[in-house]
């Protein structure tokens, strides 16, 4: 054999030697203490739309592909859980939706951390005015978060 077909040859058996070894502790990694608690907003708070869209406190959004809410008035926001009242409507009390929707209560919550901000990823809306059977839909909407 050349020198460098040598070479290489050893090279690689080394190489594997390295790799079949293993490296590291072969012991099963050990975890104690309590579990985490759910992160607290820090920052800046925001939703964000059906088109992932980062909002604070909006006076309307697209909840879902089918409903939107508008009219809001936050009484909390940037808690475990923001509330708004407003009206709420949808494709799916089309045609006899009122003019500007229902009355409805909606409840941001579920805060999730990216980098130096926090946004809410599920929403549940709760209204009087409203048949059941359109309302299920809307107790429990996972919000998008906007892309990385």
């Amino acid at each position: 054999m050349n020198k460098p077909t040598v070479l290489a040859t050893m090279c690689a058996l080394v190489l594997a030697a390295v790799g079949l070894s293993g490296c590291g502790d072969p012991e099963q990694p050990q975890v104690a203490g309590p579990a985490p608690s759910p992160t607290q907003a820090r920052g800046p708070v925001y939703v964000s739309d059906t088109l992932g869209h980062p909002l604070t406190r909006p006076t309307g959004f697209g909840l879902t592909e089918f409903s939107t809410v508008s009219k809001l008035s936050w009484r909390s926001w940037g808690a475990a859980k923001a509330v708004a009242t407003g009206r709420l409507r949808g494709m799916w009390c089309l045609p006899h939706c009122p003019r500007d929707g229902y009355p409805a209560t909606i409840e941001l919550s579920r805060l999730q951390r990216r980098e130096n901000v926090s946004y809410y990823t599920f929403a549940t809306v709760h209204s009087t005015h409203l048949p059941p059977r359109d309302t299920d839909d809307l107790s429990a909407v996972r919000l998008p978060l906007p892309e990385p």
